[in-house]
């Protein structure tokens, strides 16, 4: 059995805000499965991994025994969510909405369970408002509360066109928890006002509001912007897997921990803060653990034997020249800090001494999966498997054990 404080610790990690913290705790101490909401309007094809930072939090909640409401946003998806936007976004047509919300169907079983999950589309309660209700909903907030909304705000200062159904939209998904009778609503940081709009529309009509989870926005390949197929910066939770492999090596070092802390399943923070110190101090090479973070990415969305293929393609595409086929395969021993790179190449045939071996690395002509080495004092730790090249003619493949 999960106590309550063990289950807060699992719901708070790479949460930006719960609100209020307080009553999560009361609703979890009824012992009961809660209805956890969560809307994604179907604006693209494709999910991207920007999109599972919310959908693995969905996925800690059933771990914990409760119930996701998995709503796909047709009605609000044509309305056009005017969040962040400092112009009118284009509303989708029906077809669109429709085509896209299929393939969000089929691609959300791969991280949440199929039994714990009720995937649900607000058309079916929005379409049967008639105009007087949806006036009556209007009701129930001001314009001055609503222009105190950031991007609203922005636009009514400078002068840019706010049109009167974007208004609509904070309220349709707020009134979307009232009809799902949600205890939990999630959402990126720029959609808190939404997820109040829950709770106040809940209380309106005498339900027990929502609590509202905020979770950070994951930056996309460039490291700056959010994650958007419109900026293509972004990696498909279907993508192809040589192609998620690649993209994965391309982000930044520094990116790379924030991947890790919001999109990981496989590591504690405790171990990615380990992880990133060894990176940082030299002792390890950072290159070992982009490679380890995609192998659980494409494991995740297809699957091991797909995840090692890629890694093998993109070792092949990389390397300097093509991997010979009878590539040596070495398995060694490290000692409890690691094994010295110098010593690992001597130990694997690539050179004849630990000194000619520094000064491969200090010529540049030493790799490790198709990056160069710069550092002749980096420690190899165990659990690592590369390929490590010296020269042009020079491979093995180095599998490094306790």
């Amino acid at each position: 059995m999960t106590s309550i404080d063990e289950a807060l610790a699992l719901i708070r990690r790479g949460t930006d805000e719960v609100l209020p913290e307080a009553g999560l705790k009361t609703k979890l101490a009824r012992g009961k499965p809660l209805r956890i909401k969560a809307g994604f309007d179907p604006t693209a094809p494709d999910l991207h991994l920007g999109h599972t930072v919310l959908v693995n939090k969905l996925r800690q909640f059933q771990d914990l025994g409760h119930e996701v409401l998995f709503l796909i946003g047709d009605f609000t998806g044509m309305i056009g969510d005017p969040t962040g936007k400092n112009v009118t976004r284009q509303p989708l047509t029906r077809d669109q909405v429709m085509a896209n919300a299929r393939t969000y169907e089929e691609q959300i079983f791969k991280i949440l369970d199929a039994e714990r999950t009720t995937v649900m589309f607000n058309s079916t309660w929005m379409n049967r408002m008639s105009a007087a209700d949806l006036v009556q909903l209007a009701a129930q907030y001001n314009v001055a509360r609503m222009l105190e909304r950031d991007d609203f705000n922005k636009r009514y200062r400078s002068g840019q066109s706010i049109a009167v159904h974007e208004f609509l939209y904070p309220l349709v998904q707020g009134y979307d928890s009232v009809v799902m009778e949600a205890d939990v609503e999630l959402g990126g940081t720029d959609q808190k006002f939404n997820l109040l709009m829950g709770r106040h529309l809940q209380e309106v009509y005498g339900q027990e509001p929502q609590v509202a989870i905020t979770l950070p926005i994951l930056e996309g390949l460039d490291g700056v912007q959010k994650m958007s197929k419109s900026l293509d910066n972004y990696i498909a939770i279907a993508e192809e897997p040589r192609e998620m492999f690649g993209k994965v090596m391309s982000i930044s070092d520094r990116l790379m921990w924030r991947y890790y802390e919001l999109l990981s399943l496989d590591w504690s923070l405790a171990d990615i803060q380990g992880m990133r110190a060894r990176a940082e101090a030299g002792e390890e090479n950072p290159r070992t653990f982009k490679v380890q973070l995609a192998m659980e990415l494409i494991t995740r969305f297809h699957d091991e034997a797909a995840a090692r293929a890629a890694r093998e393609d993109f070792e092949r595409r990389f390397t300097q020249g093509v991997l010979p086929e009878d590539m040596a395969e070495v398995t060694l021993a490290a000692g409890p800090d690691g094994l010295a790179v110098a010593n690992l190449l001597k130990e694997a045939g690539l050179t004849s001494s630990t000194s000619d071996a520094i000064r491969m690395v200090k010529q540049g002509a030493v790799r490790i999966d198709g990056e160069r080495l710069t550092d002749p004092r980096l420690l190899v730790t165990a659990g690592t498997t590369a390929v490590f090249q010296v020269g042009k003619r020079r491979f093995a493949r180095v599998t490094v054990g306790d």
